[in-house]
């Protein structure tokens, strides 16, 4: 098993800035992938960003790029979401998901095998 654990969310004014971690610990995987999803009161979970640790590439959804970012520090099992300029519109919780792959980039919730708890990020105006 693997367990997930998402923090950083919060409460911020638009046009700010979070930066959500999501740590990883138990059974790991020699590749990954790892998604950010969110969701919003009366919404599906919408996709925010993959990323996949062999090649390292990533793909994000339109309404974020250019102002999200994904990262990781593979030594700390750790991913993190830095988002920028943030807008009203962001406010979600925030869900990390992990999936073993080498090179796929899943985009959708049900691709995912291990779920965060969520971390909640709200964006006044």
């Amino acid at each position: 098993q693997v367990q997930l654990v998402e923090s950083g969310g919060g409460l911020v004014q638009a046009g700010g800035s979070l930066r959500l971690s999501c740590a990883a610990s138990g059974r790991t995987f020699s590749s990954y992938a790892m998604g950010w999803f969110r969701q919003a009161p009366g919404k599906e979970r919408e996709f925010v960003v993959a990323y996949v640790r062999s090649g390292g590439s990533t793909v994000y959804a339109d309404s974020v790029k250019g102002r999200f970012t994904i990262s990781s520090d593979n030594a700390k099992n750790t991913v993190y979401l830095q988002l920028n300029s943030l807008r009203p519109e962001d406010t979600a919780v925030y869900y990390c998901a992990a999936v073993r792959s080498w090179y796929n980039l899943p985009t959708k919730a049900y691709e995912y095998d291990y779920w965060g708890q969520g971390t909640q990020v709200t964006v006044s105006s």
